[in-house]
């Protein structure tokens, strides 16, 4: 067997170096775009859920001032209005933040986007509307209020 020459055993450890670092370097960006990709669909959720949807309004708590109590994020809260009719209705806004009480993530994802409650429980009550959000939309609510950290309503 003849041997190598040095140029190309040195081509080939330098290739092969290039090629692990391209490994490792395309592996980290990946991970920040995955991160990036879900600090974008946090955002999106924010801007529904603030904007859109406008949970904030009646799943926040509020002070005599009528202001948002602060650490009380989505916590919860009394319905401040009832319907003009008699009719079955919501006295109470539940906890969103980190999730709603006995929903799993796709539980979350599901009733935004048909209204049907986890486990065939029937739909929630006026005045929350029954949401009828594409995956995308949902998961981004979902993804930000997985995000917010959750608090006790008084």
């Amino acid at each position: 067997m003849k041997p190598v020459p040095a140029f190309l055993a040195t081509g080939v450890t330098v290739a092969a170096a290039v090629f692990a670092l391209a490994f490792i370097s395309n592996r980290a960006l990946g991970d920040s775009a995955r991160q990036a990709t879900e600090d974008e669909r946090i955002e999106r959720g924010r801007y529904l859920v603030h904007r859109v949807g406008m949970c904030v309004d009646c799943h926040s708590p509020r002070d005599e001032k009528g202001e948002f109590i602060p650490g009380k994020h989505l916590a919860g809260a009394p319905i401040a209005f009832a319907a003009t009719v008699p009719m079955p209705w919501m006295p109470v806004a539940p906890k969103l933040a980190g999730l709603p009480a006995g929903f799993t993530a796709e539980d979350t994802v599901h009733f935004l986007m048909t209204g049907e409650r986890p486990n065939g429980r029937p739909a929630a009550l006026p005045p929350m509307p029954p949401y009828r959000m594409d995956r995308k939309d949902a998961e981004a609510v979902t993804a930000y209020l997985r995000s917010v950290a959750p608090s006790v309503a008084q």
